[in-house]
């Protein structure tokens, strides 16, 4: 299996993350901090509500579903945000962050766009 891991320039973050959050809301992820601490697991099998920056890149915010329930998780002063991708399909996103370590949002399995095109209801806009 081909794995790539590239890094987003900080000045697309704001629309790396509406196409990301668009291409899969909805599918189950696992929210993992890593730390000095170790790995804390913060949520496992959520479905992404969406994942985006501020306007000046200061706070990420990642939306998961709970219950019913939007749970948010902020990643403060962000420094660098890659995706790792897996035969062309994005499998994780991690998000360094200058204060609480790296924040790693993995998919519980990837595939390629062209396979989940037209699995989901159009939503009006």
């Amino acid at each position: 299996m081909a794995t790539l891991t590239r890094d987003i320039p900080r000045d697309s973050w704001i629309d790396f993350f509406d196409g990301f959050s668009r291409r899969h809301e909805g599918w189950l992820v696992e929210v993992r901090i890593l730390d000095e601490n170790g790995a804390q697991v913060e949520s496992e099998n959520r479905p992404l509500q969406g994942i985006s920056a501020d306007r000046g890149n200061k706070d990420i915010s990642i939306t998961t579903l709970l219950d019913g329930k939007l749970v948010e998780r902020f990643v403060s002063d962000p420094q660098r945000v890659r995706v790792e991708e897996v035969e062309g399909a994005e499998r994780a996103v991690e998000i360094e962050s200058a204060k609480s370590g790296r924040t790693l949002v993995t998919f519980r399995s990837s595939m390629p766009p062209e396979m989940v095109d037209g699995l989901l209801p159009e939503r009006a806009p």
